[in-house]
């Protein structure tokens, strides 16, 4: 019924691994049977997309597939300061590749705990599930979509979305692609979070998004609390750990596979399911895998 959708290159292998472990960890057997996963990528090897395959397989999920793909001609980097153009692959899932009613795209950087499915029971076929930015909530109120609020002051307050969690109907990813590539190159001005700021261009103009519960996508904020308090100017919530949250996204340069990423609660419990998962991965004789720096 659905396909889970992630974008992994050479520098993403490793926590790639991680997070289709972690998204096999939060079904049950038979539902991991009947999903599926599909990676895109720019420039992984096929020794490294079989064991992808063989892994994905090994943790029980129904169906695999690999494409190597290049992104959007319009793409923009505005910032690239720890991300590459691969961000941009999120759009680039076709139906034809998909081959399920519906995708879910996760970002390669996260720990799932527990079922992330739930909002394709209400999801129309004209929308894009997501969950607010807890960085930058609103437009306008934020860094994000610069000088947006003063073009259209009417779109001033509204919502602004991660696109580190998606959900939509697969069909309709030809129409977000468009979407985006018109957000591209007619609002170039307003690009500051690269695909991300596209993506919300067009939703404030034409798009449709059904908004998910802030669990769904929490980001893991003590990492940023090791480093200073502007967190706490931004994020209005409580920012101890959060372990009602169905997913954890390590947004932000820092990463927890990373040997000098702060050893916060939530990078623990990571590194203790990264561990599990490159033991997989090491039975599968699998070696190598692990970066330079990786903890």
């Amino acid at each position: 019924m659905y396909a889970f959708g992630l974008c992994i290159d050479q520098q993403y292998l490793v926590p790639g691994i991680a997070a289709i472990a972690s998204l096999a960890d939060s079904l049950t057997l038979v539902a991991r049977r009947h999903a599926a996963v599909r990676v895109l990528t720019l420039d992984l090897t096929p020794a490294q997309a079989l064991l992808l395959s063989d892994f994905a397989k090994r943790a029980g999920f129904g169906s695999f597939d690999f494409r190597r793909c290049a992104p959007l001609r319009a793409s923009r980097m505005a910032d690239a300061s720890y991300i590459t153009v691969t961000t941009y692959l999120r759009f680039e899932f076709t139906p034809d590749f998909v081959r399920r009613p519906y995708l879910i795209y996760v970002d390669a950087d996260v720990l799932v705990r527990g079922d992330i499915t739930d909002p394709l029971g209400s999801l129309r076929e004209d929308e894009i599930g997501a969950v607010s930015d807890e960085f930058n909530p609103a437009v306008g109120e934020c860094p994000a979509l610069p000088g947006a609020a003063e073009r259209w002051p009417h779109l001033r307050g509204r919502p602004y979305f991660n696109a580190g969690v998606l959900w939509t109907c697969t069909d309709h990813m030809p129409v977000v692609r468009k979407g985006v590539e018109h957000a591209l190159i007619h609002g170039r001005r307003h690009i500051l979070h690269n695909d991300q700021d596209a993506l919300n261009l067009w939703l404030l103009h034409f798009g449709r998004v059904r908004q998910a519960t802030a669990g769904l996508n929490r980001f893991e904020t003590g990492r940023f609390l090791e480093r200073g308090n502007w967190v706490r100017r931004v994020v209005t919530r409580s920012l101890r750990p959060d372990p009602a949250a169905a997913l954890v996204h390590f947004v932000g340069p820092e990463k927890p596979w990373q040997l000098d990423c702060p050893a916060t609660e939530d990078v623990a419990e990571y590194r203790r399911h990264l561990a599990v998962a490159l033991r997989h991965v090491r039975r599968l004789g699998a070696f190598g895998t692990e970066p330079a720096g990786a903890w």
